[in-house]
């Protein structure tokens, strides 16, 4: 599952008109990182916000997005050399 949309206010919808889902799977595959960071950021409170269904964890795709952007580190100006 992709979550590149062209237009990223307007996300795809099923049948049924909700935002498709993505498991833990495929949200660690997605930001290349182990399926153990994704449940230990959940222990920690850390990580996009998750719909639990029974044992199961979704995320939406919106709130993947959300939490990535809120991760982008500010740029930093340039270090200018000392000049001593």
């Amino acid at each position: 599952m992709s979550i590149h949309n062209e237009n990223p206010t307007s996300f795809p919808t099923d049948d049924w008109g909700l935002e498709p889902l993505m498991d833990v799977h495929e949200l660690a595959a997605y930001l290349g990182i182990p399926i153990s960071t994704v449940y230990d950021w959940r222990v920690h409170g850390k990580g996009p916000a998750a719909y639990r269904f029974g044992k199961h964890l979704k995320f939406a795709i919106s709130d993947v997005r959300a939490w990535i952007a809120q991760q982008r580190e500010p740029t930093s100006e340039p270090r200018r050399p000392d000049r001593r």
